[in-house]
C-alpha cells in the first residue's frame, strides 16, 4: 500500500522556512525522493478511485502538480509551494465533479466539488435548486456527508443572484457561487499506513453529491437530457 512518509512532511516544513533557489538546489535529492513518493501515492490512489467511478485517467506526473509556483501575477515571489497537490476529474459529460488532495504540514485536506462553474452551468444549478432543493438538502443533511465534510462551503453572493427571488425559501443555497466540500487530516493521519484507503473512502462519501450535481447539470428542468 502506497504511503506518505514523515520525511515528506519534513521536506515541506523545511522548504516553507527556506523558500529560495539556493536551498532548493542544495536539497534537490530530497525533492526528487519526495516527488517519487507522491507520484507513487497518486498512481495508487487513482487505481483505488477507478474501482468506484469513471475518472479521466492521468499519468503520474499529471496527477501530482508541480512544486514550482507561477509568480508572474503574484505579490508573493517565493518560487516554491510549501504543499503538494494532486487531483482528478470525473470522465464523460455525464459525470461531473473534481476531487483534489493537498499534503501540507498541519493543514492537509481533501477537497471536492465545483470550484468555478461556468456561467450557464451555475444558472442551471440554481434553477434546479430553486425548483426543488429537497434532494440536495437530503444529501447535505445525511450522516455520511456531515461526518466527512461537515457542511457545504464555497464563495457566496451577498445578495440574491440576478433573476432569483431574494425571499426564496432556499436563498441560502442559491447564493453559492461555488459548491465545495472538504475534509481535513492531521499529520499523524497523513503518515498512517491507512491514509490512502481513508482518502478513497472520502471519495466514496462525496459520490451522492457528485451524482446529484451531475444529474442536474445534464438535464433541463423537465428532466430532458441536454446531451445525446
Amino acid at each position: 500500500m502506497a504511503t506518505i512518509s514523515k520525511s515528506t512532511l519534513k521536506f515541506l516544513k523545511d522548504i516553507d522556512k527556506n523558500n529560495h533557489k539556493e536551498w532548493f538546489e542544495n536539497n534537490k535529492s530530497r525533492y526528487e525522493s519526495v516527488y517519487e513518493e507522491m507520484y507513487t501515492f497518486g498512481e495508487a490512489l487513482q487505481k483505488e478511485l477507478l474501482k468506484q467511478d469513471d475518472l479521466v485517467e492521468l499519468s503520474r506526473k499529471k496527477i501530482i502538480k508541480r512544486i514550482y509556483r507561477d509568480v508572474r501575477f503574484s505579490k508573493d515571489k517565493t518560487p516554491y509551494k510549501n504543499y503538494i497537490m494532486g487531483g482528478f476529474k470525473r470522465d464523460t459529460v455525464w459525470k461531473r465533479g473534481g476531487f483534489a488532495f493537498r499534503i501540507m504540514p498541519g493543514d492537509s485536506l481533501v477537497g471536492c466539488g465545483f470550484w468555478s462553474p461556468e456561467k450557464d452551468d451555475l444558472k442551471l444549478i440554481r434553477s434546479h435548486i430553486a425548483q426543488d432543493a429537497t434532494p440536495l438538502r437530503k444529501i447535505l443533511k445525511s450522516k455520511k456527508f456531515k461526518d466527512n465534510f461537515g457542511e457545504l462551503t464555497g464563495d457566496q453572493l451577498k445578495k440574491a443572484p440576478q433573476g432569483f427571488d431574494p425571499d426564496h425559501k432556499d436563498i441560502d443555497l442559491l447564493r453559492y457561487k461555488q459548491f465545495l466540500a472538504s475534509r481535513s487530516f492531521t499529520d499523524a493521519e497523513v503518515v498512517d499506513k491507512g491514509f490512502l484507503k481513508e482518502v478513497a473512502k472520502t471519495y466514496k462519501a462525496i459520490r451522492p453529491f457528485f451524482d446529484y450535481m451531475s444529474e442536474i447539470l445534464t438535464h433541463d428542468l423537465n428532466g430532458i437530457p441536454l446531451y445525446k
